[in-house]
């Protein structure tokens, strides 16, 4: 699924027009983003949880030359799926409709 069609399925369900539901969608996403730019974890019952890691610096080689090459610290977002998520989508009867 797309932002764009996420988008459109919200306007549909909520019977709201398109540049609502957008805006709506913006806010959840850029108030998820500052929290992880903030180091806070996200939990949403249900479906995961996202946090932030620190990877501390490493030396690295550069794979053409051989030559050494200090990778710098970095954060990057996690993703920890739900057990609701996870049972959905490995639900048996999710497959039953494709052996027919």
């Amino acid at each position: 699924m797309t932002k764009s069609q996420l988008i459109e399925a919200i306007a549909e369900r909520r019977n709201i027009t398109k540049s609502r539901a957008d805006q709506i969608v913006d806010i959840v996403f850029q108030s998820m983003s500052s929290a992880l730019e903030r180091g806070d974890g996200i939990e949403i019952r249900g479906f995961g949880s996202f946090t932030v890691r620190d990877y501390p610096s490493y030396q690295g080689r550069n794979p053409k030359t051989g030559d050494p090459v200090t990778v710098p610290e970095k954060r990057l977002p996690r993703f920890k799926v739900g057990k609701e998520l996870k049972a959905l989508v490995n639900a048996p009867d999710r497959l039953a409709k494709y052996e027919e």
